[in-house]
């Protein structure tokens, strides 16, 4: 386990300008992390909340571990998975999504923090951030920019992750989070009632939650544990702390570009 350096985590709304000027004078450079996450239904006994709860609270973890700049987080990521049925979605189109990573990421290297790292908290913005990194390392050479999903991690986390089922939410895995991390918000009369099975296997095409899960859920949330919760936060955490430190000396490959040969 990687041992925690800092009293309180380094969060962007906190610092005042001077101290920002000071964190983005260290060396080696500081990584902006920011925390993307989601406000959607999430079954009888998780929080519209619970996908920004979890990737802020990786973020400042990793920051009380490393030093990372943990910038506001983004609460509402594209959840048109879940349709209008279920009360407590809210949602931005892919593109709405992509075109704010892009903004926040453009106004943090303006503050002098070049290199952020997106934490994603909810399946549904993977295409919208996989969007923003490819805008932004074509049109901005001087950033760098990567997303990590902390279910794909590792084949360790990818397997506790889908131990219920392939299209999972509110699930074993993410529950057990939540049980680690805000035990308070997590209801427990309705949890041990709450398990509903995947039944996406074999459809051709996309649906969203309403038909497909009962309740909101997939995934038996019942088998819930925090201990299992407070492992898994500690294996994307300190994955999450590696890529850190290495991406704060990361330089591309080649050190001059290719140039095309005249002809």
């Amino acid at each position: 386990m990687r041992p925690t350096l800092f009293d309180t985590p380094v969060r962007w709304d906190s610092l005042t300008w001077p101290e920002m000027a000071a964190v983005v004078a260290a060396r080696p450079p500081v990584i902006g992390l920011l925390p993307v996450g989601a406000t959607e239904q999430h079954g009888p006994h998780l929080p519209a909340g619970t996908d920004t709860v979890i990737a802020t609270a990786l973020c400042e973890a990793v920051s009380l571990r490393t030093g990372a700049v943990v910038l506001p987080a983004l609460p509402i990521g594209c959840s048109f998975g879940h349709g209008t049925v279920l009360p407590g979605t809210l949602t931005l189109t892919p593109e709405q999504l992509s075109d704010t990573v892009r903004e926040v990421v453009a106004s943090s290297a303006d503050s002098g923090i070049t290199r952020i790292l997106a934490v994603n908290g909810h399946f549904g913005n993977q295409a919208a951030l996989a969007v923003a990194r490819d805008h932004i390392r074509r049109e901005r050479p001087d950033v760098r920019f990567g997303a990590v999903h902390w279910w794909s991690l590792t084949p360790d986390i990818t397997a506790q992750t889908l131990a219920d089922g392939e299209d999972v939410h509110a699930n074993r895995a993410e529950t057990s989070l939540m049980l680690a991390i805000a035990p308070r918000m997590v209801r427990m009369d309705e949890l041990v009632t709450a398990d509903d099975e995947d039944r996406t296997e074999g459809l051709v095409f996309g649906y969203t939650a309403p038909v497909l899960s009962r309740n909101g859920v997939t995934g038996r949330p019942s088998e819930a544990t925090e201990s299992l919760g407070t492992s898994l936060l500690e294996m994307v955490v300190e994955h999450v702390c590696d890529m850190v430190e290495r991406g704060r000396h990361e330089e591309p490959p080649l050190s001059v570009p290719a140039q095309v040969a005249a002809l």
